[in-house]
């Protein structure tokens, strides 16, 4: 499968995987600055973006080959790790599957550890998608993305994210979604073993600060940043904590 990737920058590589219905440009601040200092690898996932969009069903494990395909292309020895919900979920994932490959981690906004009630929400997203009613799911997704005050003060930001997640091919997204909706490590996240750093936003409803304090649990050699007032779009509410706080763990 064809990945669309982007580099920029030089030293130790940093990739960057993005969350669901975004794509490789959701990272540009955070880019930006960790690019001063180190190389930064960006791509867009599977069904997002330029990337390629195989038939689905598709699978978590899908995902992290699609990931381990782009370490062989670019021929990567070592390289940091940072992923966005989806993209955290992957990275989780990437670093139990290959270990040796990841030096530091960090998990952004991501799942572990739903509740039963918190997992037959996301089925019932997953359920608005097959039935094709696109409307309920992106605007349920922009009350849990974004606080009251950010929509009202910022609504062309607001806009130019709902229209990154509408301009990706809706059954690339639902395949996604799936696999979203499914995946959870929990029980196996005992098994990192390299530094981690694991941020969400205070409240954020979906990858809560429960999730996050759980992961911190379980990933012994982890760090907890719950970061105040933040809903779960925090590289688009306030990129410059996130950045600030990976370059620094980094």
């Amino acid at each position: 499968m064809h990945s669309n990737i982007a580099q920029s920058g030089k030293g130790v590589p940093v990739i960057l995987i993005h969350g669901l219905g975004g794509n490789l440009t959701s990272w540009d601040v955070v880019a930006g600055k960790l690019a001063k200092r180190f190389r930064v690898i960006r791509y867009d996932l599977r069904g997002h973006g330029d990337s390629g969009n195989p038939r689905g069903p598709w699978s978590l494990d899908d995902f992290i080959e699609d990931l381990a395909s782009i370490v062989k292309q670019l021929s990567l020895e070592e390289f940091h790790l940072v992923g966005f919900s989806l993209g955290g979920l992957i990275g989780q994932g990437f670093t139990l599957k290959y270990p040796d490959l990841v030096q530091k981690l960090v998990i952004v906004s991501a799942v572990a550890g739903r509740t039963e009630e918190e997992r037959q929400k996301v089925i019932e997203r997953v359920k608005n998608l097959e039935n094709g009613d696109l409307d309920t799911n992106v605007e349920l997704a922009m009350e849990r993305w974004f606080s009251p005050a950010f929509r009202n003060d910022y609504p062309e930001r607001v806009k130019k994210r709902f229209d990154t997640l509408m301009a990706n091919d809706p059954q690339g997204y639902l395949n996604a979604y799936r696999v979203f909706g499914n995946g959870d490590l929990a029980q196996e996240l005992h098994h990192i073993t390299c530094p981690t750093l694991i941020m969400t936003g205070e409240d954020d409803p979906g990858s809560s600060a429960r999730m996050s304090e759980l992961m911190h649990r379980k990933i012994k050699n982890s760090r907890l940043e719950i970061l105040p007032g933040l809903r779960h779009s925090v590289l688009v509410e306030s990129p410059e904590t996130v950045v600030s706080k990976i370059d620094d763990f980094l």
